[in-house]
């Protein structure tokens, strides 16, 4: 029985009218085909990548590089069947791509259409706060091209299962088409719309559908078996569930490709009741040796300036020649590189990741004989527990892509008596290990959080990876210690006391708190003022109350701290004396210091931080000023419901949403 659902306006770009402006051919039942040549979709985002990366921002090769075979075929296949029927190619096919990392390959295919308006122009402002074309393939900015949204890992193959469903009921013979990774395939969600999408197609419940999986056995921070475990028996048991399983043993033969896909597209639409499953074997960072042979395989970009894009650019093309506008292309990269270098001013005081204290508190904490355990899911580099982990690799485990199993098994690991830390993004650690810590609290199961790149600190990933909510998720969390940190002085000191404090916790039989360590991506001051680090209190980290007639208090938490210094100082200029309180702890807060900053300022205050203004910091304070019965007069610097985007750096997203030190300046202008 068919149901029809609303109508809701379709936004995507229609069927491109011309062939790819740099193609080959490849043979099909219809005839020859041009697609969009493999070689020029790496090109395209080794170029577009260095833009990103002189701008300041993290890129991906890999990932696209191992796809581009895959979905230059599948592209040209939707593409020619649309035309063959005179209908948009949305019409008849969902495309959907779980491998966030690489929707800059499709951005670079897309653009070689000339799909949704895209220019090899547009290619250059690649994550930067000027374009669309976000880290990760996003619909609310860019909905001409990007169905679903697709930022963490196995997010976007469960709602490609909801499409097809949908269009099973409303009686659509549509294809759904969606891309993954093997990475991605290790998700919990992913887990489970791998066993639910062939159930619910046995059960006449699901359109069409064909999965397409690039498997090289790679993840970030290197191949899955030897990191993790072998995903080899995930993929063995697909059949077994319900899928029609094909072997591609090259994904990077183009001919190849574009058959095993044809064929599946035809088998889907005639049996919708057996999902088609492309196991594609590829080689992440194919097109250059140093890419592919690398243990993560050219994960991140590898190059460090335009000076090596030539040759680059020439072993991708095998030593042929290369479209000649991809050199004035990397010509204009010089000049923005010497125009960068030009205006780069070196920071006044030595800064560094915050994560280096992180990893020293717990390497000094294991030497000293506490039961220290890292437990991490494919991100210790990013996070800061490398370090430990390379000195104590028999006490470091990985998990794999899975966030939620990550929390859960740590939770095991304390109630046996270790002291467990995990990490990773904190939009990941909130979301998908949110019900775990619960669970762990539950059990009486304590664990140690280490969530960076807090709220715009994931600025070039974009939206999907700014976790603008991590305090809100986390605080209401019963015996849980919520902290934002601010500097590598402040990690190691208050890492260090923690895990010291669990360990006297668990030897007189109490059950710690759990801890969540909040802290950004990017390089900070070592430390901001010569104060004493300590559990549960906050710090003043400047006051010049006393030398001005009018004074204002700044609060700031984890990264916002910076942003609140440099506005000190312009205010002290303009004869406003500043008191800046790190409130450091901050779902059970300060009282003392608090009132403190209240009465020195007479209670003018100003809040700043990079989260929502729903559920923070401001809200937890604002409410225990309340309670404590203070007078004050308070503006609140924060996010206003919104989503972020990329940028290349923090401080453009801090600009937008005004939480940058201009507007901390004239938000207290407002106050006095």
């Amino acid at each position: 029985m068919v149901v029809n659902p609303i109508t809701v306006k379709n936004r995507l770009a229609g069927t491109p009218s011309q062939d790819p402006r740099f193609s080959v051919e490849v043979s099909t039942k219809n005839g020859t085909l041009h697609v969009a040549d493999p070689r020029a979709t790496r090109a395209l985002v080794a170029l577009m990548d260095m833009n990103a990366v002189l701008g300041g921002a993290a890129c991906h090769y890999g990932g696209p590089a191992a796809f581009a075979e895959l979905m230059s075929a599948l592209h040209g296949l939707v593409f020619q069947e649309a035309k063959n029927k005179k209908t948009q190619w949305y019409e008849m096919f969902n495309l959907v791509n779980d491998a966030g990392h690489c929707e800059n390959g499709l951005y670079a295919l897309k653009a070689n259409y000339g799909f949704a308006d895209l220019t090899f122009d547009k290619l250059k402002k690649f994550r930067s706060i000027d374009s669309n074309l976000t880290g990760h393939g996003e619909s609310h900015l860019f909905p001409e091209g990007v169905l679903i949204s697709n930022g963490p890992l196995g997010s976007a193959l469960p709602q490609s299962q909801g499409l097809a469903m949908a269009d099973k009921l409303a009686g659509k013979n549509r294809v759904t088409v969606t891309a993954i990774s093997d990475g991605a395939c290790m998700e919990g969600e992913a887990r489970e719309a791998l066993a639910s999408i062939p159930g619910l197609a046995r059960a006449g419940k699901v359109a069409p559908f064909v999965l397409i999986i690039s498997d090289n056995n790679t993840k970030l921070s290197g191949r899955i078996d030897k990191e993790s475990f072998s995903m080899n028996p995930t993929f063995d048991s697909l059949e077994t569930l319900g899928w029609k399983v094909v072997k591609l043993n090259d994904g990077h033969n183009l001919q190849k490709c574009a058959d095993v896909i044809a064929q599946a597209i035809e088998d889907a639409k005639a049996h919708p009741e057996a999902p088609i499953a492309i196991h594609a074997k590829t080689i992440k960072g194919i097109g250059t040796k140093k890419t592919q042979e690398s243990s993560s395989g050219g994960h991140g970009f590898p190059l460090k300036g335009p000076a090596e894009l030539p040759e680059f650019l020439s072993e991708i093309y095998g030593g042929e020649a290369y479209p000649e506008e991809f050199n004035t292309w990397t010509a204009e990269l010089h000049e923005d590189e010497k125009r960068i270098k030009a205006q780069t001013v070196k920071p006044s005081v030595p800064e560094e990741k915050i994560q280096t204290g992180i990893s020293a508190a717990m390497s000094k904490a294991a030497k000293a004989g506490h039961p220290v355990i890292s437990i991490t899911s494919d991100l210790p580099g990013s996070t800061g527990v490398a370090g430990f982990r390379k000195d104590f690799p028999q006490n470091s485990f990985d998990i794999g892509v899975a966030e939620s199993n990550m929390v859960s098994a740590a939770a095991g690991f304390s109630k046996t008596g270790y002291i467990p830390v995990v990490d990773t993004f904190a939009q990941f650690g909130v979301t998908k290990g949110a019900l775990p810590l619960t669970m762990a609290a539950l059990s009486e199961a304590p664990i140690i959080c280490v969530y960076s790149h807090t709220g715009f600190q994931d600025a070039a990933d974009g939206a999907s990876h700014q976790g603008l909510g991590y305090i809100a998720m986390t605080a209401s969390i019963p015996h849980v210690d919520v902290y934002c940190l601010t500097c590598s002085e402040e990690a190691e000191s208050l890492m260090t006391q923690v895990i010291e404090k669990f360990a006297s916790d668990r030897k007189a039989g109490k059950v710690p708190n759990s801890t969540v360590f909040f802290l950004g991506r990017e390089n900070f001051p070592k430390s901001f003022a010569p104060v004493k680090y300590e559990l549960g209190k906050a710090q003043i980290l400047h006051d010049s109350t006393a030398n001005h007639k009018n004074s204002v208090g700044l609060i700031a938490a984890g990264s916002s701290v910076v942003q609140a210094m440099k506005a000190a100082k312009s205010l002290e200029e303009k004869g406003i004396g500043v008191c800046v309180m790190n409130p450091a702890i901050i779902n059970h807060p300060d009282v003392a210091t608090l009132k403190n900053v209240v009465s020195k300022t007479g209670g003018r205050l100003v809040m700043v931080e990079d989260h929502q203004s729903v559920g923070g910091m401001n809200q937890i304070l604002g409410a225990k000023i309340l309670s404590e019965n203070l007078t004050a007069k308070v503006k609140v610097l924060a996010v206003h419901g919104e989503f972020g985007q990329s940028a290349y750096n923090a401080i453009d997203l801090y600009k937008k949403h005004h939480i940058d030190c201009v507007s901390i300046v004239k938000a207290v202008e407002s106050l006095i």
